[in-house]
């Protein structure tokens, strides 16, 4: 018997025609005379997925089941993941949170490898590679040259050649030695399995077939595969060359994603491999560390008390420079990130001719992320320790994943997204950021699905039409005071400065100077404190899709709400005593935050003591939201039927504001004493 059946059923199911791919699977599946056939399986495993989403939840089940018996421990792994997922959707079949379909999905080129332009939404990859290496190198030079030379030898140019090899040969063996490296955490850390191309066409045909062809016409080794069981939908790519390239997918990509949307991802990480920014990210990551590691050296050895004091003084002068270069590599690298994910998100549009595929894959790995933050009491580890080398900041999938889970209209999807194009904040918060903004991405994504004259899965044009009706001078307010408001206790502190430099000269006393920055200091702390949480008993009910949509939102001056729902987990990813909790309410979550009066102590007793009795209670809240890449809210009071727990989160910044406050009149009042004291003097000689 053919497969025919079976290809049509997959292309049916790809499609989103499940009836059609039930009967057509259903129907290979009955009459294949091999039960023991690669092909067999397929069918099965692509009938379960029929079955799903054609509503048949308990043949999906009861065929799931069957599957779990397999005796091959992948198909097994497989089976309990989809019986869990289906198992949610039963579960949430009476609630929100239902897994949404997109309405319509557009459609894709009939050619591939179509040259696409680029828009102008990032720096050429080769200039950002070459500018960003050049510079690591020449700071991871300067500092081994600066801890070499100020050793103090006789030699200069001997100390100098010797610090030119050992930064050479550091760096080559680092380059080599680091996927080694990465095999082991990633073995230690998440137990991924390393997998062949046969069982990711069991999985996903499209990619296999994609994976094959584009290393055939690229002239590229197979790269190693592999798969992490963790249902948060995650891909990544790393080595040092071409030929020793590993891809690893989590098995929540699998899950959430159709079989087009998952070959889209694969194409996204070959790109990163054709153009060998996966291998330059290896490179500039480890020159990164280097500086940092030189950093922990010069710090540690500028304190030993039997030291020279030339020595001690010039590793002083080191610890600062790598430091300083720490932070600049730092943000090299994010520059580096961002520019990368463009050109790999290009190549896989080109060599698929569906933009429209990653665009959704994006939104859904969104969805899938914080689904799973969602079902889970503990954040994952896996997103946590590869999130600069994720298709995606897993940090910012909360408000995309929320309003796609809350519904799958393009419009409101779009609400997301002006933020990220419109909102001043967002420009600022994606430079802290590894991957672009995905209303950025989804833009790039659009604009190449224009030039294949495709229809675009998400309507662009009307996400700027509704940005432009922005209020744009309230954006710029908003944002360059906010700016000043988070700045104010310097500002303060300036004030301070100059007035008691003017009381200094018409005095000639400069105990003033001191009190009079110390009141401009205390002065703005308090100011600040006061601003960035703003009056909460005026606070307005509200719900987290709501606030998530707002265009003109802020990751710094709070908006004062109530939220009720349900507190589903802590928030910090494997550590049992965090105080950061994770709430729920009918149309998303959030990441809630709580501050104690005693600072990281008193967060450390909460988190030990109280935060485990609080998981899966319903509560109100009151407090700030605020919304970055990742949104999140600090709460001021949190009150359940059982319990109410108050944070305190302007106690620190007002206690420091007034302590301050308090050393300037301490100055103050020495002052006038001593004043007084030298007008006696005076008026008795």
């Amino acid at each position: 018997m053919s497969t025919d059946l079976l290809n049509k059923g997959l292309q049916a199911l790809q499609q989103q025609q499940y009836s059609e791919a039930v009967s057509l699977l259903g129907n290979f599946c009955q009459h294949y005379p091999d039960r023991n056939s690669d092909f067999y399986v397929q069918g099965l495993i692509a009938l379960a997925r029929a079955y799903r989403g054609n509503g048949q939840q308990e043949k999906a089940i009861t065929l799931a089941q069957t599957l779990q018996k397999h005796s091959n421990r992948e198909i097994q792994q497989w089976a309990k993941s989809f019986l869990s997922i289906v198992n949610q959707d039963e579960i949430n079949s009476s609630g929100h949170s239902k897994e949404p379909e997109f309405n319509k999905i557009a459609g894709r080129a009939e050619q591939t490898g179509v040259r696409l332009m680029m828009p102008k939404v990032a720096d050429n990859l080769a200039f950002a590679s070459t500018f960003t290496i050049t510079l690591l190198l020449g700071m991871v030079l300067s500092l081994c040259l600066g801890v070499f030379l100020i050793s103090g030898g006789e030699n200069p140019l001997l100390g100098l050649m010797i610090s030119v090899a050992v930064t050479l040969v550091f760096n080559g063996v680092t380059f080599f030695l680091s996927p080694v490296i990465m095999d082991f955490t990633q073995k230690w850390l998440y137990q991924t399995r390393w997998v062949n191309l046969a069982e990711i066409k069991r999985r996903s045909p499209e990619a296999a077939e994609m994976i094959l062809r584009v290393c055939r016409e690229r002239q590229l080794v197979h790269p190693r595969l592999g798969i992490i069981d963790d249902q948060n939908p995650t891909a990544f790519t790393y080595g040092s060359l071409p030929g020793n390239a590993r891809i690893v997918v989590s098995q929540g990509l699998f899950t959430y994603l159709d079989d087009d949307e998952i070959a889209t991802v694969y194409a996204h990480e070959l790109g990163h491999i054709v153009h060998w920014d996966f291998a330059i990210m290896t490179l500039a990551s480890t020159l990164v560390q280097i500086t940092y590691l030189i950093y922990l050296f010069a710090r540690r050895w500028s304190h030993r008390g039997n030291s020279y004091n030339k020595l001690k003084d010039g590793l002083k002068v080191a610890s600062i420079a790598a430091y300083f270069f720490y932070i600049i590599g730092t943000y090299l690298m994010l520059y580096l990130s961002r520019t990368r994910e463009y050109s790999a998100d290009h190549f896989a549009a080109e060599v698929r001719g569906n933009p429209n595929g990653l665009s959704r894959a994006l939104v859904k790995i969104a969805y899938g992320i914080t689904e799973e933050l969602t079902n889970n009491s503990e954040p994952s580890q896996v997103l946590e320790g590869t999130r600069a080398l994720g298709i995606c900041d897993a940090k910012g999938a909360a408000t995309t994943g929320t309003i796609y889970g809350s519904s799958a209209e393009v419009q409101r999807l779009g609400k997301v997204f002006v933020w990220d194009l419109f909102n001043p904040w967002a420009k600022l918060a994606e430079f802290n950021s590894t991957h672009p903004l995905t209303g950025k991405r989804i833009q790039a994504l659009s604009t190449y699905a224009e030039q294949m004259g495709i229809g675009s899965q998400f309507n662009m044009a009307s996400v700027i039409k509704e940005g432009n009706k922005l209020n744009k001078q309230k954006l710029l307010n908003n944002f360059f005071g906010e700016l000043i408001i988070s700045n104010s206790h310097i500002i303060g502190g300036i004030l301070g400065f100059i007035f008691g430099l003017t009381l200094t000269i018409f005095l000639n006393n400069t105990g003033l100077l001191i009190s009079s920055i110390a009141w401009g200091f205390g002065g703005g702390f308090i100011l600040k404190t006061l601003l960035l949480y703003p009056d909460f008993k005026k606070a307005q009910s509200s719900d987290i899709l709501t606030l998530m949509c707002d265009p003109y939102g802020s990751p710094v001056r709070g908006k004062a709400v109530q939220l009720k729902g349900t507190l589903i987990g802590r928030g910090d990813a494997g550590y049992s005593f965090g105080s950061d909790l994770k709430l729920q309410d009918q149309t998303g979550m959030i990441f809630t935050r709580y501050t104690s009066r005693f600072g990281a102590i008193g967060n450390f007793f909460f988190g030990a003591n109280q935060v485990e009795s609080l998981i899966g209670t319903p509560v109100g809240t009151v407090g700030w939201f605020r919304r970055g890449v990742a949104p999140w809210f600090d709460f001021m009071e949190l009150y359940g039927k059982e319990k109410n727990v108050k944070s305190y989160p302007r106690f620190s910044g007002l206690i420091t504001g007034f302590g301050i406050i308090i050393l300037g009149i301490v100055f103050t009042l020495r002052v006038f004493q001593d004043i007084k004291v030298n007008k006696f003097i005076i008026k008795n000689t």
